[in-house]
């Protein structure tokens, strides 16, 4: 009987830590996450709403249509 009990608290403290190497890495995990966040956030913002059209050159100022 005593063996079955040292392996059920040897198991249940396996899996202990465990679950704490598993958190550890989630954490690390969503701090990536949320700094890849940051940095695609701040690059959206960074590009202009209004497209810029062409003001000058031969190209994207004349439409050249026939019907």
């Amino acid at each position: 009987m005593d063996a079955a009990v040292n392996n059920m608290v040897s198991a249940s403290m396996a899996m202990q830590q465990a679950q704490v190497i598993q958190e550890a890495q989630f954490s690390v995990f969503k701090e990536a996450l949320d700094g890849q966040a940051a940095q695609i956030s701040s690059l959206m913002d960074s590009v202009a709403l209004d497209p810029q059209l062409a003001t000058s050159g031969s190209v994207g100022t004349q439409i050249n249509t026939t019907a």
